[in-house]
């Protein structure tokens, strides 16, 4: 049985931290809905964009697999950059292709959660204000239409980081957001939040990079796995990046990542022939 987590949101939970810049994670226990079928796990998870990259559900996943060992993990990726709360309205084709992705994944596997992260678009013109309302309504229809009443949300806060960056004029109330963030988590039955505090952005100065996207994904499994609130740092959470790196690879894992190095032309054939044969 699956044991599956449905990803929304704006680009910070598709992912645009830099793949270069944190090892793989390949693990044939997790797996992402694509087309319908489950497939082991290749980074980038959420395809956006073009530009899509590391975000917090790979190391997500890796920590609930060192939890649960011998049982598999499926990610359902429908998180779009760039989004407000008025995008995911519940009349919106956003909010629609979620609910058909995840009744999609529920006919193979158990959904678990649902991991969310927005709020930049709501950073300016009053619009934190309005959080709870909008942000409720999109709660109650995903429970709603999903026929699960009680599954936990682990809502994310948004990088504190905002306010400084060369971009920084247009996300004004981004401590207001967070506030509100934080607040409905408290509210509402069976959400939890999780902090940014501390994690840092790529040059942009919006998105996460990659090593705090590491990190971000273990505040985010702390929060759903015992159900509290991560309002600091976790212990030892600067390891993050090797999660997945000490454990041998599997003959599954070194095939799948021997296909994308040979299909994205990374190397020749008799390299591929080689290293599959060894």
């Amino acid at each position: 049985m699956i044991h599956s987590f449905l990803l929304v949101g704006q680009s910070n939970m598709a992912g645009r931290g830099f793949l270069k810049d944190v090892p793989m994670i390949c693990n044939e226990r997790i797996k992402v809905l694509r087309n319908g079928r489950w497939q082991i796990m290749m980074e980038p998870i959420n395809y956006d964009r073009a530009f899509a990259g590391v975000g917090p559900s790979a190391s997500f996943a890796a920590a609930w697999c060192r939890k649960n060992e011998d049982k598999e993990i499926g990610l359902v990726p429908c998180a779009e950059g760039g989004t407000s709360l008025d995008a995911w309205s519940v009349e919106g084709p956003l909010f629609e292709h979620a609910i058909l992705q995840a009744k999609l994944a529920k006919r193979s596997s158990k959904l678990e959660g649902i991991l969310w992260h927005q709020g930049e678009n709501e950073c300016s013109s009053g619009l934190s204000k309005l959080y709870h309302e909008k942000f409720l309504k999109i709660v109650e229809a995903f429970r709603r239409e999903l026929c699960e009443p009680d599954i936990p949300i682990i809502i994310g806060g948004i990088g504190n980081y905002l306010g400084s960056g060369f971009l920084g004029h247009y996300f004004p109330e981004h401590s207001e957001v967070n506030q509100e963030l934080l607040e409905f988590a408290k509210k509402e039955k069976n959400c939890y939040f999780a902090t940014a505090l501390g994690l840092t952005s790529n040059p942009d100065g919006i998105h996460l990079n990659a090593v705090s996207q590491r990190i971000f994904g273990l505040r985010y499994f702390e929060a759903y796995d015992k159900r509290k609130h991560i309002l600091e740092p976790l212990e030892g959470e600067e390891n993050a990046i090797n999660i997945d790196s000490e454990r041998p690879l599997t003959k599954a894992e070194k095939t799948a990542i021997l296909e994308k190095q040979f299909a994205g032309g990374e190397i020749s054939l008799e390299e591929y022939q080689s290293q599959l044969m060894s």
